[in-house]
């Protein structure tokens, strides 16, 4: 019987979490229904989602009783409580909403222009000229695209009349991502280019910090490859998704054994061995294979 419906994408960080969670606790089709709403296009932002999630975002979670969730906390609880299956996984603890700052947003870190910190120990001119080369490249890749297709599905949307009731949000959202786009598209002086440089940077160091010091420290003295213990509990649902889409911004990145070995040049030193194995231990489980069968994201 079903459950309720799930509204994911398959290139959503946040997203593969209650995925991961779904094989994980035994779900079946039948008991949730997945809703694909695509981020690139922007289709988070009609108003016909907006009226289930004002804040737009994935995942969303609308159950047969009529509660909806709109944070990955909340929906990832959900199915954690409502599991189908008989056995139970290690509830989660504090490291959920630290993995959730705003300091290790792995969506930014994406969309910024420089991967790693290792430059930070370079000259200063050197550190400038990759920055620079990496926001060239993701002015012609994907994370420009993106970020243009929001800006077109914002502006229409806000000038529907569908999306009056949604102005504010739509005015607020606006201004942020034409931002972001007018960097990738040099419109914006020269210290407004280097700001973002130095956000990127510091951004990075911070997730440096969470892979080699905070989830080391989380990991020691658990029962088992995970934060869960001998299988995935509630945080590595959370740490896994988030740990994924940082490797998969990474040159020669792969889903598999030692994939998260890639980090070492971006950081400039072995990543820790229990964030090894951690990674090892996830990326041999059903749960992973599924959830990744195109790849990282």
């Amino acid at each position: 019987m079903s459950k309720g419906t799930l509204y994911t994408f398959n290139l959503s960080v946040w997203s593969a979490v209650p995925e991961l969670a779904l094989v994980e606790l035994g779900y079946t089709d039948a008991e949730i229904t997945k809703k694909v709403v695509n981020l690139v296009e922007g289709e988070n932002f009609a108003p016909a989602f907006l009226k289930i999630n004002p804040k737009a975002t994935l995942p969303t979670l609308q159950t047969t009783s009529g509660e909806t969730y709109t944070s990955t906390a909340t929906v990832t609880k959900y199915l954690i409580n409502n599991s189908p299956s008989a056995s139970s996984v290690a509830l989660g603890t504090d490291i959920i909403d630290k993995v959730h700052e705003d300091q290790y947003d792995p969506n930014f870190a994406m969309l910024s222009a420089v991967r790693s910190p290792s430059s930070l120990l370079s000259v200063i001119l050197i550190e400038l000229q990759r920055n620079e080369e990496e926001l060239k490249e993701k002015a012609a890749g994907f994370p420009a695209l993106f970020t243009r297709n929001r800006q077109q599905a914002l502006t229409t949307h806000s000038q529907s009349p569908l999306g009056q009731p949604f102005k504010t949000f739509y005015t607020d959202k606006l201004a942020g991502n034409g931002g972001l786009l007018a960097i990738y598209e040099s419109k914006v002086p020269a210290n407004t280019t280097t700001d973002f440089f130095t956000q990127s940077q510091a951004h990075w160091a911070n997730i440096k910090s969470f892979i080699y010091d905070i989830l080391p420290a989380a990991l020691t003295g658990t029962q088992g490859p995970f934060l869960g213990g001998s299988k995935p509990g509630e945080d590595d649902f959370h740490v896994g998704g988030w740990l994924a889409h940082i490797v998969s911004m990474i040159p020669g990145s792969h889903k598999g054994v030692d994939g998260i070995k890639v980090l070492k040049e971006e950081f400039g030193g072995d990543v820790p061995e229990s964030v090894v194995s951690y990674w090892n231990a996830w990326s041999g489980r059903e749960s992973w294979g599924v959830v990744y069968a195109e790849g990282l994201h």
